[in-house]
């Protein structure tokens, strides 16, 4: 949990400091970080209770509740409910007291909150500086440019919204929908190739018809098959047009006959058709899952795509468990990670190939029993030694191309050879001979495929999340890019020196 705490002295007595910090939305007049922003329900701007709805300048957006208020001690106490930043459990405390010498204020304002793992100090110094001190000064200004004298009534002025997102969310499932267009910002494949055809443009969500629902996206999860897609290896886009399978955001409004979400909601989606390499997106609203409280923006978006894949992979392909030794292709990477920890978990004896000795490391503290370094792809004879001449009861190949030859030779007679990638390329046709020759099964699985019906995708998606909520998986992040720089990322995912999962966020 961090705590920020910052005080300042203000040269105004504590009376006028109080009549414009006890206005629960008056700070879109005073505060240079706040855009627009509105009490939802019309109710008071200082009832215990109020929500107050509001745009930062920067494009993110947060409701908070008005949870204490208290006139003789000159104290407010607030908390976010919803924010598109990361920031979980954030409870804040703004007391005023009066200055002895002169007839100054003394502010004292501190929060309590939790973000992502690593990202305490940048959330540390955006809450201290960019929002308690640019406070602080931000009511100097105004009190400077109006004389020193109280807010009132008439600086309130009309609703500061304009009818943009945070009235949907306000007004609810009911009434918030066909709102009109929503600007935005999304990654373009402006036509197959390489990362440099990833070009940022400005668009907009449309209102989000029956059946669908409109995202403001937090987290955007970057994998393999967006790589496959840009390339054109996987026709499921034609340029230009925006890639990506998975995020995570919150629901602005919804279209009618929806039902599994509403407005204001958390949620996170792996899912065809591709879209999520942007600000704000309209989608089908069934392969949105709601995620649980201590599942952050992040780990969501890291995880859905990864995890819903391993959870197929172990659990519904075929079932396993103590006794099996599986081989698993790129050990350190994102779904190869989850694979280790959770196989492990389920007591089987886990192999991993990966490319350097820093990623065999990191594969050994997340489950991995024996990981194998082949850059070269050539890793059938330890496999067979390790395994006694055995082989691997079950090997998953996110690889493809480079490594058919030794899977076939390190797979175990009546084993299963799960081809359920090509980062090294298509996979060539196989001799339906050398499969039989050992009774060896190949499949070559699509996770598009398992989740489409929604009460599977529901089973695997609380599998998932609780496996998360009972550490039986960390969800590791390997890197964040801003979105418009996607290609960067791209380059980096395709180098093979990346660990876990990788991320875009807007």
């Amino acid at each position: 949990m961090i705590k920020v705490t910052r005080s300042a002295v203000i040269d105004a007595p504590i009376g006028v400091v109080w009549s414009l910090i006890r206005d629960f939305n008056s700070h879109w007049a005073w505060h240079p970080a706040v855009g627009p922003s509105r009490i939802e329900r019309d109710e008071p701007a200082d009832q215990v209770g109020c929500v107050r709805n509001f745009a930062l300048k920067d494009g993110n957006r947060i409701r908070e509740q008005l949870i204490a208020l208290s006139d003789r001690e000159h104290f407010s106490t607030y908390c976010i409910l919803d924010a598109t930043l990361p920031m979980r459990r954030y409870v804040a405390t703004v007391r005023l007291s009066r200055v002895t010498d002169g007839d100054r204020t003394f502010w004292h304002w501190q929060s309590t909150f939790d973000v992502p793992r690593g990202r305490e100090r940048e959330f540390a110094e955006l809450v201290g500086r960019g929002v308690y001190e640019a406070g602080f000064q931000g009511v100097r200004d105004w009190l400077r440019a109006n004389g020193g004298r109280p807010w009132s009534m008439r600086d309130q002025g009309p609703s500061r919204d304009g009818g943009g997102i945070a009235e949907a969310i306000a007004r609810g499932p009911a009434a918030g929908r066909a709102r009109g267009p929503v600007a935005g910002q999304a990654v373009f494949v402006e036509r197959h190739g390489g990362p440099d055809v990833l070009a940022l443009r400005a668009t907009s969500a449309p209102p989000p018809g029956p059946g669908e629902a409109r995202i403001r996206q937090t987290a955007i999860g970057i994998n393999y098959i967006d790589v496959y897609v840009r390339k054109g290896l996987y026709p499921l886009l034609t340029p230009p047009a925006v890639p990506g399978m998975e995020a995570a955001g919150i629901v602005v409004d919804v279209g009618e006959g929806v039902s599994n979400v509403a407005p204001g909601d958390r949620v996170a989606y792996a899912c065809a058709p591709p879209g999520s390499y942007a600000t704000v997106r309209t989608m089908p609203a069934a392969p949105l899952v709601k995620l649980p409280a201590r599942i952050d923006d992040e780990t969501a978006a890291a995880a859905m795509l990864k995890g819903l894949s391993a959870e197929y992979l172990l659990f519904r392909l075929r079932r396993v468990g103590a006794g099996d030794t599986i081989l698993v292709h790129a050990a350190a990477g994102g779904v190869g990670l989850l694979l280790c920890q959770w196989a492990s978990r389920l007591g089987a004896t886990v192999l991993g190939t990966v490319s350097t000795e820093d990623k065999a490391r990191t594969a050994r503290a997340h489950g991995c029993a024996h990981p194998i370094v082949a850059p070269d792809a050539r890793f059938a004879d330890r496999v067979l030694e390790l395994t006694s001449g055995r082989g691997a009861d079950v090997v998953y190949d996110g690889l493809g191309a480079d490594a058919a030859d030794e899977n076939l030779r390190a797979v175990a007679t009546t084993g299963l050879w799960v081809s359920y990638g090509q980062a090294t390329g298509p996979l060539p046709p196989i001799d339906p001979a050398r499969l039989e020759a050992r009774s060896i099964s190949l499949a070559r699985p699509v996770l598009f495929h398992f989740t489409e019906d929604p009460r599977r995708l529901a089973e695997m998606s609380a599998r998932l999340f609780d496996a998360i909520e009972r550490n039986l998986l960390t969800v590791r992040v390997g890197g964040r890019w801003p979105l418009g720089a996607a290609a960067d990322a791209h380059r980096a995912l395709e180098s093979r020196g990346t660990r876990g999962s990788l991320l875009l966020l807007p």
